[in-house]
């Protein structure tokens, strides 16, 4: 039986594409929340799980960092990819036919000059792949859909135009997660340790549990707060830092980290994509 791996939308999204890339062997499992797909792995349906965590053009993606530390699961490798945008219609159509598009609410934005030069407005959907799958279903004159090219494959519509983002950096940055943690250390580059933790409530309590990181030669690559339980006291962190828990200097800097937390929390220890120094 051939394994699955779960990802939150329809297939076509570009959820769908990481997975494609990423673990070409396993079958991709869509499910509608993210919810759905830690609940997917956790119940032996899929192996991993495909997540975005954060995007170069709108930052973090919403609950998921709300949604890891409780999810039961373990951060094994990261995956990138580029956001190409195409615009596809029904069989027929030419790109001089389109005037209304649909597709996420975040991609609209990001194709405005592209949009604004043609003539075309752009109208929110709830899901981009979604919405080619709408289109080829149920085909409307004048109308296209912004998405993936793997999108307009899946549902059969034509691609009028390719790459068609204002910005070409516009990136997302996955996690694929599995049941059980991988600690070895693996991959080309270094490793990436994703940990969250919540500080005591003391005077300079994060600059002196972060002074660790710095007097050990520790780089964080991201760290990020935000609120949990409905609380504006209740504050959690989100870190991510290079280097394996093993390592004498991450685990010196960790364990001064424990002296000013009272939770600290390990997501996964994995290889990072690409070098990162």
């Amino acid at each position: 039986m051939i394994q699955k791996i779960a990802f939150q939308g329809e297939l076509g999204a570009y959820s769908h594409e990481a997975c494609v890339e990423a673990r070409p062997d396993l079958e991709p499992l869509p499910c509608s929340t993210f919810e759905a797909v830690i609940e997917a792995v956790r119940s032996g349906e899929a192996a991993l799980a495909m997540l975005p965590v954060e995007n170069t053009t709108y930052g973090r993606v919403a609950d998921i960092h709300r949604l890891l530390p409780d999810s039961g699961l373990h951060i094994v490798d990261e995956a990138f990819v580029r956001v190409r945008i195409a615009l596809m219609g029904n069989s027929g159509t030419s790109l001089d036919d389109i005037k209304l598009v649909r597709a996420h609410l975040v991609l609209i934005p990001q194709c405005r000059g592209f949009l604004e030069s043609h003539g075309i407005h752009g109208e929110a959907s709830a899901d981009s792949a979604g919405a080619a799958a709408e289109l080829a279903a149920h085909p409307e004159a004048g109308v296209g859909v912004l998405a993936s090219e793997m999108a307009a494959r899946t549902y059969g519509l034509d691609v009028l135009a390719r790459d068609i983002e204002d910005q070409d950096t516009n990136t997302t940055r996955f996690l694929i997660m599995s049941p059980e943690a991988n600690m070895s250390p693996r991959g080309d580059t270094h490793m990436i340790t994703s940990f969250v933790f919540r500080v005591r409530n003391i005077p300079a309590a994060l600059y002196k549990a972060m002074g660790g990181f710095a007097t050990n030669g520790i780089n964080m690559t991201k760290l990020e707060s935000y609120m949990v339980d409905g609380e504006f006291t209740a504050t959690q962190f989100y870190a991510d830092i290079a280097g394996h828990p093993e390592d004498p200097a991450v685990k010196r800097a960790m364990e001064e980290l424990a002296f000013f937390t009272s939770e600290i929390k390990v997501l996964g220890t994995y290889p990072a994509a690409f070098p990162r120094d």
